[in-house]
């Protein structure tokens, strides 16, 4: 014998296998699983994360848009209402505001004098 170990016989081969306990082979092959399904969930996730993203600007453009459609139309619109010089100068003078400012109040108030007067001491 040597050194407490235990004597083969001739012809004996001593295998040694490396052996896991039972089942921690498929627990491996059952974590590369786990960590393939966390993954493709991540990129799943994130896909759809940005499908939304794309859908909500899309809408949010949609809406601007339209916006922008109708301020042009309010703008057209306005520029067709005539105004008088006199109205405009009056506004001007007596609430000391831009020329812009007085137009853009008398053209809102189609042009009538007394009701952007109105509007503006409010």
């Amino acid at each position: 014998m040597r050194g407490g170990g235990v004597m083969a016989a001739e012809g004996d081969v001593e295998l040694e296998l490396e052996t896991e306990p039972n089942g921690s082979e498929a627990a491996e092959h059952d974590s590369g699983a786990a960590d393939l399904e966390r993954v493709t969930d991540y990129a799943e996730e994130k896909e759809i994360q940005s499908s939304n993203l794309e859908t909500a600007m899309s809408v949010i453009g949609d809406r601007r848009s339209r916006e922008q459609k109708a301020k042009q139309e309010r703008e057209k619109e306005l520029a067709k209402v005539t105004i008088k010089k006199e109205d405009l100068e009056l506004i001007m003078n007596e609430m000391e505001i831009s020329r812009a400012a007085a137009e853009r109040s008398l053209r809102e108030h189609m042009g009538n004098v007394v009701e952007a007067l109105i509007t503006l001491t409010n």
